[in-house]
């Protein structure tokens, strides 16, 4: 157990905090409804109820949609994009799909390669594009659950103010929806332009996100 919590402590730890960061925001998105309702003269609704509406739906989704397509275009991105001195970025001489030799794809796997690395035709296409198109299918759902969820909410308050509710293609051009979206997406792209730069003269000791203390900021691809 210890062996495997110490392999797996990244992926635990991370886990272990979405959850407990999950309980926190529904306690507090669960308060801060009911006092909304209070002010508009409606009664409280019990935490049962807030975790399962609309109002928590929309929340939750427009965050993972927005963290989904910031992996899925930094994914793609750094196939062919550099950066020179971040260890984001690969080396300068190295852009594109590179080899199948430097890939170990083929004849060039070896002993510990996935077996789907060994083959050719559309099984290798799928695998070697697994990671972009998971993440890329993540965020069409989780954008998508966004919006179904965005619509309810809204036409709740259409209706709690005597207007009438809309089509879910009608929410889709509604500056709500547009304004959840975008303001979500602008800080991600910010914090991944921000870790590329910054990664390039900043170091932290130890992390495999970092450079070594020691290593030129010129330095591109390399990983403590």
């Amino acid at each position: 157990m210890k062996r495997f919590l110490r392999e797996n402590s990244l992926g635990l730890v991370f886990g272990l905090l979405f959850l407990v960061v999950l309980v926190l925001q529904a306690l507090a998105g669960h308060a801060d409804y009911n006092q909304q309702q209070i002010t508009e003269g409606l009664p409280p609704i019990s935490l049962g109820r807030y975790v399962t509406s609309a109002s928590f739906g929309v929340d939750v989704a427009e965050n993972w949609q927005s963290e989904y397509l910031q992996f899925f275009l930094y994914i793609l991105f750094t196939v062919w994009l550099l950066q020179k001195g971040s260890p984001e970025s690969k080396a300068l001489d190295k852009p594109g799909r590179e080899t199948e030799k430097e890939q170990k794809i083929g004849v060039y796997a070896d002993q510990n390669s996935p077996k789907w690395a060994r083959v050719h035709g559309f099984r290798l296409f799928l695998f070697s594009n697994s990671l972009g198109l998971v993440m890329g299918a993540l965020f069409v759902l989780s954008w998508l659950a966004q919006s179904i969820a965005g619509v309810a909410a809204f036409n709740e308050q259409q209706l709690a103010d005597l207007q009438d509710p809309v089509t879910w293609a009608k929410y889709l051009t509604e500056p709500d929806f547009w304004n959840r979206t975008l303001q979500n997406w602008q800080s991600e792209l910010l914090a991944v332009a921000s870790m590329a730069i910054l990664a390039i003269y900043l170091r932290q000791r130890g992390s495999s996100q970092s450079k070594p203390v020691g290593t030129a900021h010129t330095a591109t691809g390399v990983e403590g």
